[in-house]
């Protein structure tokens, strides 16, 4: 009799011979680390271009180096979403939640952003995995 059990890590193949005895083998499927890690890879890439694309419309915007900033500041992949302007934190955590010329720019552009799009942003990187 044999039992055979499969997943994307690889498979166990279980046998009983006539005599009573019981040999396992174990197999793992060697492309799953380089896969998984590839998928993971690009979901987070993905993560971290919908947060910079939903968070341009949020950051405040004078000249347009705070949002570029934030472009510059960020290796896409690396999972750390940066603005490297020197007033970036002024404006981030000092500064009123909406402007006069735009009521949807302000302060803590990643929260509200966060907010609105979390489970697009989810569900784009469950669709890369």
């Amino acid at each position: 009799m044999a039992i055979e059990i499969k997943t994307p890590r690889g498979q166990i193949i279980q046998t009983t011979t006539k005599s009573g005895k019981v040999k396992a083998e174990l197999t793992w499927n060697r492309n799953f680390a380089p896969t998984r890690t590839a998928k993971f890879s690009r979901a987070q890439k993905f993560v971290d271009s919908e947060v910079l694309r939903y968070c341009s419309a949020l950051v405040p915007f004078q000249t347009g180096m705070l949002d570029r900033s934030g472009k510059l500041g960020t290796v896409i992949g690396s999972g750390l979403v940066q603005y490297i302007a020197p007033y970036a934190a002024k404006q981030y955590y000092d500064t009123a939640e909406s402007r006069p010329y735009d009521s949807n720019r302000g302060a803590k552009w990643f929260e509200r952003m966060i907010v609105a799009h979390k489970t697009e942003i989810l569900n784009g990187a469950k669709k890369l995995m």
